[in-house]
Parts: C-alpha cells; structure tokens; sequence
C-alpha cells in the first residue's frame, strides 16, 4: 500500500486491549508504520512523522509512549479526516487547501492539536484572504431619484419587490407598537430577499412620501401595493400606526413569482392575481381601463379608531 488513506473503518474486537510502546527512529529507519486515526487507516513511515518538529514527533522518537491494538496498528484518539493533508504537509512542507472556509478551520485545528505551526499559519493566512474576497449573499439596490427607480424596474428581467421605508414623514406622533412593527418589515423584508434571491429582484426606497409601503412589479408593470400606515384618531390627538401584514405581504410576493417569464404583456397573469373576473369585467365597462394598468392598493386600517397604546401612555 501507498502512504495515502485506506478508505476502510477499523473495529477492533470487543475484547481486545490496547498496549503501550516505544519508536526509535534507528530501530524502524522508512519501515512504514500503521496508524489508525480515528477509525481511518493510513501507512506511512517514522522518518516522516519525525521531519518536524511536532508531537507526532514526539511520539515516535522514543520520547512519548504510543498505543496499538493487538494487530499493531497504532492509535490515536483523534478525527481522521484531515490527517492524510496532515502527513502530506508533513512530506512535502505545503497542501493545496480545502476550498471551503469551514474545513480550512476543520485542518487548522488539527495542525494546532498536532503542534504544526507551518501549517496553522497557512490556515490562518487562506481564511483571512477568504474574508478578504467575502462576496454578499445578494445585493439590494437603495434607490436615490424616481428615475432610478424607474429604470430599475423598467430595465428588470425579473418580478420586483419594493419596501418604501421612511421613519421622519410622519407629522403625527407613532403609536406604541409601531417602531416594533416597521422594524418587522424591514426583517422581513431581508429575509424575502435572501429566500428569493436570484427571481426577485428586491429594491429600497427611502425617499418616497410614505412611511412604509410594499410594492410589487411584474413584466415592468406595478401589480399590487400594501400601504402599512394608517392614522389612529386618539382621544386628545392623532398618531400613526404602523402595521405588519404578514401574511398579505407573503401573498402578493408570491404572486409576482408568476412573473418569471419574458416581457410580454400577458393579459391572462395578470387578471389571474388582480380583482375577481366580474369586478374587472364591471371596472372594464366604466372606466375602458385594460387589466395590465390596474394596480392593487391594499391600505391596512386606514383611518382606523382603534388606540394600541398601552394604560398610561
């Protein structure tokens, strides 16, 4: 066998006992030696575990006492998993490193449990330069004029999300609840982005007149609006209320996934998610509006009477 990994598992009988034993690097020269890391088998010889200055050094140079089982294979008491990247840089003085960040960590353990400071500096210089090169999961684009916005939406391939969020246009004072409630839309609003990330395209608007308003595009055109402010007339004087409809939010980013499709105009879709067929046949009639320009607006308690706050506010 080479000095690369058996891919085999090794279960010792039930009774058999560990003994202990001394390594003279004199007395076994490049003999291979057989470890058994963790249940990973690997061969290699004393005259590589004893290149460097380690505890696998240690080990096999006489100075600390190794166990076996009773076929000779020698134990150690640790993962096997990076231990043949362990003895190859311990033949070679350098690896090629996992890609991913969490078994470099995984390696770097290992080598500082081995006392290997060439390879724990290795590790520690590829996870810096990985946060370095740290690429965000999505990005969302803030929108700074009308014209951005429009080009954005105009210019997407993709339905689109907008959150309107802006705390100071309010004139009246907030209900208790309402900094709790439009810190929820944001949270929610992060967490949409990042379930649909790559088929919706999500953008933030803080310079709109609103406080806080969802809205929904598909093939360029605005589908569906949901206003979370409403005005709650108090006994001595009114104040905004903010709300967080959950579930209305999740319906109508739902909707627009029906959007992920060439821009063309398609009529069916969008009678499909806007008023009931006989309102829209009604609406029709009246108004000689066609079903792509209309644009749901749902306002949540608008003008609502009712008081949140808390006894003694």
């Amino acid at each position: 066998m080479s000095g690369d990994t058996c891919l085999t598992s090794l279960c010792p009988a039930a009774e058999s006992k560990p003994k202990t034993c001394s390594f003279k690097v004199g007395n076994l020269g490049n003999k291979y030696v057989r470890l058994n890391v963790g249940g990973s088998l690997y061969y290699t010889t004393v005259q590589v575990l004893t290149r460097h200055d380690t505890m696998l050094k240690a080990m096999f140079s006489g100075r600390m006492e190794v166990l076996t089982d009773k076929e000779g294979w020698i134990l150690i008491d640790r993962c096997g998993k990076h231990f043949g990247a362990i003895l190859n840089y311990l033949r070679d003085d350098t690896i090629a490193l996992p890609k991913h960040r969490q078994e470099v960590k995984e390696l770097m353990a290992e080598a500082k449990y081995y006392l290997i400071q060439g390879l724990v500096d290795m590790c520690q210089a590829a996870l810096q330069d990985k946060k370095d090169l740290y690429e965000p999961v999505c990005n969302i684009p803030i929108i700074t004029s009308p014209k951005e916005e429009e080009r954005l939406i105009e210019s997407s391939m993709k339905p689109v999300v907008k959150l309107l969020y802006n705390r100071s246009n309010n004139k009246y004072s907030y209900t208790s609840n309402s900094d709790d409630n439009l810190l929820k839309n944001i949270e929610l609003f992060d967490k949409l982005s990042l379930r649909f990330n790559g088929r919706v395209l999500f953008i933030k608007d803080v310079i709109g007149d609103e406080i806080c308003c969802w809205s929904f595009y598909g093939q360029g055109r605005k589908l569906a609006e949901v206003c979370c402010t409403s005005i709650v007339y108090a006994t001595e004087k009114k104040q905004t209320k903010v709300e967080f409809p959950e579930a209305r939010i999740y319906e109508e980013t739902l909707n627009v996934l029906l959007y992920e499709t060439p821009r063309v105009p398609d009529n069916s879709l969008l009678e499909a998610t806007s008023r009931s067929r006989s309102q829209a046949a009604h609406s029709e009639d009246d108004d000689g509006f066609e079903l792509r320009d209309r644009v749901r607006r749902i306002h949540v308690k608008r003008y609502s009477t009712y008081d949140d706050r808390q006894l003694g506010h």
